[in-house]
């Protein structure tokens, strides 16, 4: 049922974008094409947009952000990071006194959901993803949201929101989860922690480290218990101190919910005569560069399937010391009929690059029998 006028309801987007009555836009197709041409259209014809669409402001924000300035309307995106949750409004306006020492994301419900299932079942990764695609929340082709680029594009967002920088994707680095197993998922839980696919946009000093990636977080923190669909964002900010934004990251219902707050919140000022800019955010001048992901430091859990034989755990410590890493602890399982175990280790802080390295060597060894996985020990 609706109130609307008799013909307000049209197929045309061209009848909507050229209609001089028509004062905002709403873009909902997703996608980079057509939705950057209709809303490039809307805003050369000045008017303002709201949009959902995450992958193409992430992509092509700058330009149309730019545009958006340069006619003096402004586009609006709540609905684009976690749908209903609202942490675009928070981070632009809320926490505007604040400076940001750092964003922790679960921005994507499709990995989380796996993750949980894994976490909680036993479950292997082909397990998880099945019951995820039967029960509607992952895609035929769910590559998109394993392989983390949903949350890099959500994190490009937020980064702009919270630092004033609008990167470009290529300055995030993105791991998905489909290498991490059931044993991976098992040894965390040994070990006090929990996997999640985080997106990471942290402060040190003058430098910035933008990332997506699978992480151990202590099982105890809040961002452990976000399970299954949910979303949530953890924010460390200076005045405010920690807060997080919790809730449903995805569904109609959810992003109607933000959608219409930014319709509401434009149109009152349409009404009013008023234009509130809500694309100029403040800069931090404290941060001169982005750190590449080669020279940012981490602790590190690491899986190797190796062959069962004595002098394997003395040839892969012995391609660490040559790195100059560091071991914490090692967890190898009583020998087993099984001619490949797995041998995990725990080590010290080193620099992504010369793990990296280390773990090529290693995986050359014929001894190892898989390429080994490697994930984070997340610092929040």
């Amino acid at each position: 049922k609706t109130y609307l006028p008799k013909g307000s309801f049209t197929t045309s987007a061209e009848e909507v974008i050229g209609d001089p009555q028509i004062d905002i836009v709403v873009e909902l197709i997703g996608g980079i094409h057509p939705a950057k041409e209709y809303i490039t259209t809307a805003l050369a014809k000045g008017k303002h947009v709201v949009t959902a669409n995450k992958a193409l402001l992430a992509e092509e924000g700058r330009e149309l952000f730019a545009l958006a300035q340069d006619r003096s309307k402004n586009i609006s995106f709540e609905a684009s990071v976690g749908a209903g949750i609202p942490v675009v409004k928070a981070l632009r306006e809320g926490l505007v006194a604040n400076r940001f020492d750092s964003i922790f994301g679960i921005l994507n419900g499709t990995s989380n959901y796996i993750l949980t299932q894994m976490s909680k079942h036993g479950w292997g990764f082909p397990e998880a993803l099945k019951s995820a695609q039967k029960n509607g929340y992952a895609e035929k082709d769910p590559t998109l949201d394993i392989e983390g680029k949903d949350s890099a594009h959500k994190l490009v967002l937020l980064t702009y929101l919270a630092f004033g920088r609008l990167v470009d994707l290529e300055d995030v680095f993105v791991e998905g989860i489909s290498r991490v197993s059931g044993l991976d998922v098992l040894y965390a839980r040994e070990l006090g922690f929990e996997i999640k696919l985080m997106a990471v946009a942290k402060k040190d000093k003058d430098n910035l480290e933008l990332r997506v990636e699978p992480v151990f977080i202590p099982a105890g923190h809040l961002l452990a218990s976000v399970d299954g669909v949910f979303n949530a964002i953890y924010v460390n900010s200076d005045k405010a101190g920690s807060l997080l934004f919790y809730g449903p990251g995805a569904g109609q219902l959810s992003a109607a919910s933000a959608v219409v707050s930014d319709l509401v919140d434009l149109a009152q000022d349409v009404r009013a005569g008023l234009f509130r800019p809500n694309l100029k955010i403040v800069p931090d001048n404290s941060v001169s560069q982005l750190r590449k992901i080669q020279e940012v430091e981490g602790r590190y859990y690491i899986r190797f399937m190796a062959v069962d034989r004595p002098g394997v755990l003395a040839r892969i410590s012995g391609v660490l010391a040559r790195f100059d890493i560091s071991i914490a602890s090692v967890t190898q399982k009583e020998r087993s009929k099984q001619e490949v175990v797995p041998i995990v280790m725990v080590i010290h802080e080193t620099k992504y690059k010369f793990l990296h390295s280390a773990l090529e060597v290693i995986s050359r060894l014929d001894v190892i029998k898989e390429k080994p996985v490697c994930i984070r020990i997340e610092q929040i």
